[in-house]
């Protein structure tokens, strides 16, 4: 059963959640990156180089075991999830800015995500006879985030009306798999997450903050507006845990290095509830950029 899981189930359920996230995209959510280059190239520096530089402090300051940091370093280097679009609907976020995020960081995490990975290895050295990701598995990384989304956005492009009566179907069943896998990720390994659940709950709770709170504070900082800033906060602080769960069960081969992402894609619902409350644009219209009705129509 658990072997199934890992080698079936899992990809198969990132798949439908990468497909539903292609449905939601089309080509002008990349161009839109270069209409509002300010919040975007702000929130990618925040994901790609401080997050893994703090998660990296956190990893050495709580001392965890050199499984757990790695799979803590490759959560820090997934990009956001599509659930940072239903959040940023929720607290009036900029969620065209959000979608267009997602499209570009689904790209990078393709070179990102095997990179950091691979240096967490070597400077961790969890595995004795492994030196990390070769290029046959970030090949595997590339078909399990970009095939599905390019198929999703093909069949968007083709079947506009089916792919707007499927994206509401489509989002149900992705919250519905991300609850199985995460549950499939800790059966499978009970024993060793009681073991290390006080250290996860804790460093989890720590980063998913810390990266809510950089995703807000660094663009308002920059004079970015608040609609960008709370896009940009949840697509930074909602990682896209699935994909750290499948890549490191399937591609590496450990449901240990999953334990990480695992735990943090339970809590980090309720903390980013919590602190949607917080940023949430009171204002009536809640407008300061002038893309609010396409956003509107994107949701």
């Amino acid at each position: 059963m658990g072997s199934a899981l890992t080698t079936i189930g899992l990809p198969v359920a990132l798949g439908i959640i990468m497909f539903g996230l292609g449905l939601s995209l089309t080509l002008g959510d990349f161009a839109r990156v270069v209409k509002q280059p300010k919040a975007v190239v702000i929130a990618l520096l925040c994901q790609l180089v401080v997050l893994p530089a703090i998660c990296f402090g956190l990893v050495l300051a709580f001392q965890l075991p050199p499984v757990l940091a790695v799979g803590m370093m490759m959560l820090a280097a997934s990009p956001g999830g599509t659930t940072a679009n239903l959040y940023s609907h929720l607290f009036r976020g900029d969620i065209a800015l959000n979608i267009s995020l997602t499209a570009v960081n689904s790209v990078i995490a393709v070179v990102t995500l095997p990179l950091i990975t691979n240096l967490a290895i070597l400077y961790f050295n969890p595995f004795d006879d492994q030196l990390g990701m070769q290029w046959s598995k970030t090949l595997e990384v590339f078909a399990i985030v970009l095939l599905p989304v390019a198929l999703g956005m093909l069949v968007r492009r083709v079947w506009p009306r089916f792919a707007d009566a499927m994206d509401k179907p489509v989002r149900v069943v992705s919250v519905i798999v991300l609850i199985v896998v995460i549950g499939g990720a800790v059966a499978a390994n009970w024993a060793l997450l009681v073991e290390n659940v006080g250290q996860l709950a804790l460093i989890t709770v720590t980063f998913c903050l810390l990266s809510l709170a950089i995703g807000y504070l660094v663009p308002r900082w920059l004079k970015v507006g608040k609609r960008q800033a709370i896009a940009s906060s949840f697509e930074i602080g909602i990682h896209n845990a699935t994909l750290a769960i499948v890549i490191a069960q399937t591609v590496m081969g450990s449901i240990e290095l999953s334990l990480p992402a695992a735990v943090y894609g339970v809590l980090m619902f309720f903390i980013a509830f919590g602190f949607g409350f917080l940023i949430r644009d009171r204002s009536a219209a809640g407008v300061d950029e002038p893309d609010a009705a396409r956003q509107a129509s994107s949701v």
